[in-house]
């Protein structure tokens, strides 16, 4: 069972490289195979939700953690074995293309030094005691004792293999028993994730989440912080069963849209069953997670931004219509329109949010009035982050707290850019002028 998201939220959440802007799936991703990258990639997005495989992944990830495991394969070993077992003869149907004998000869001494490290692995006390991965262990196990390849067991590592000895091996191993071999490569592409995965969490200090039953209504993190920043201020958000919404407000570059993403990025990463940045988490599987950071215009409909907003929240109803349990975020809802529809438009949607129990919300706003008639339902709590006045510059200290801010220093900051004064000399001469402070 995978977790339901959608292409926006993954864009807001950044999970993956944008020209030269990092993901958050590029932190995580020190595989040593192609294969190993594949699987992450997937792994990222298609989160779970079954807390029996959440919890799976979060033991075998540990168990590695706690051994300091390092990964046991060679990497041109097993690019040898991949470009030999990938090979097909006639792959775009056009003229037969044939393997030199130097190659055949190449991969299959690079399987057989590969089945001979996975053998012992397999054996190896580390894997025994990641107690998660024993029935997998056996399996392969299994396969490699399967009597057809009894022949390659005879063979040592880096033999010298004969013109007629490789034609041999290459029907067995290329033809009669290749979906084995790949399953071998999928096992050990999966070694590659956990381990990788693991390195990440000793380098980084990552904490693995506490999960809990869908239902339950627990979404508790302590120390959350983004983990692409430098410097990130930690933050720290409890909703339990008796709130479900939290209404945010904070004056622009206070933080508001940076916490957002933390927060919701841990609770992403953690479906996953990979450790997050934070120094504790409690979470309830839900069924989906959705979030509206950057929503752009949709044009190809002719559809201006608060049209795609109105869409989204469409989109965030039907869902909720089925009865999932849903992660919901808005970052400035309907900011697209004036303050008068955006007030009314807002009331609305987070009144009928806080009837929603089984699933958690939270919206930032800069409408600050919506809070006054919010405060009348019991499941909704209220943050903000602050701005502190240094004389006519504002500070920001990025730290969440409780309450309703009406900051808005928007004009402040245009004043102290200078853009009045630029707009009023017309720049002459091409001068530029200093900004105050």
């Amino acid at each position: 069972m995978y977790l339901q998201t959608d292409t926006q939220t993954i864009e807001d959440l950044r999970l993956f490289s944008k020209a030269d802007t990092q993901g958050i799936y590029d932190i995580y991703n020190h595989s040593f195979t192609r294969g190993g990258q594949s699987i992450m990639e997937s792994m990222f997005r298609k989160p779970l939700s079954d807390r029996d495989a959440i919890i799976k992944r979060i033991s075998i990830i540990s168990g590695f953690q706690k051994q300091q495991a390092a990964f046991p394969f060679d990497g041109a070993t097993l690019d040898n074995v991949e470009k030999y077992i990938s090979f097909d003869d006639n792959q775009d149907g056009g003229s037969k293309i044939s393997l030199s004998e130097k190659e055949i000869q190449n991969g299959i001494v690079a399987v057989i030094n590969l089945f001979h490290t996975l053998m012992q692995y397999a054996e190896s006390e580390g894997l025994k005691q990641v107690k998660e991965l024993e029935e997998e262990r056996q399996e392969v196990i299994a396969l490699l004792t399967d009597r057809a390849f009894v022949p390659v067991f005879n063979e040592k590592k880096n033999a010298r293999i004969t013109y007629a000895a490789a034609t041999a091996y290459d029907v067995l191993i290329r033809i009669n028993e290749k979906q084995k071999l790949l399953c071998l490569l999928k096992f050990i592409y999966h070694i590659d994730v956990y381990i990788s995965v693991a390195q990440v969490a000793i380098k980084h200090r990552m904490v693995f989440p506490e999960v809990y039953p869908k239902g339950s209504s627990i979404l508790k993190v302590e120390g959350v912080y983004h983990p692409l920043l430098k410097n990130a201020v930690p933050n720290s958000l409890q909703m339990g069963p008796s709130c479900n919404m939290v209404f945010l407000t904070g004056a622009n570059m206070a933080g508001k849209s940076t916490f957002l993403r933390s927060f919701s990025t841990a609770l992403y990463i953690a479906h996953m069953g990979f450790p997050i940045a934070a120094s504790a988490m409690a979470f309830s599987v839900m069924d989906g997670v959705y979030t509206t950071i950057n929503l752009p215009d949709n044009l190809d409909i002719g559809a201006s931004h608060f049209y795609a907003e109105v869409l989204r929240v469409k989109k965030m109803a039907q869902e909720l219509s089925n009865g999932k349990s849903l992660f919901i975020l808005f970052d400035e809802l309907f900011r697209g329109t004036n303050v008068k529809d955006a007030l009314e438009g807002t009331l609305v949607v987070c009144n009928a949010f806080t009837n929603r129990k089984d699933s958690k919300f939270i919206i930032s706003s800069h409408i600050t009035e919506a809070a006054d008639e919010l405060r009348k339902k019991e499941s909704a709590a209220f943050y903000f982050l602050p701005t502190v006045m240094k004389g006519t510059v504002p500070e920001y200290t990025y730290t969440l707290q409780e309450g309703v801010t009406n900051d808005k220093h928007g004009m402040l900051i245009i004043n102290n850019e200078g853009i009045l004064d630029i707009l009023k000399q017309g720049n002459k001469g091409g001068k530029s002028i200093n900004k105050k402070v």
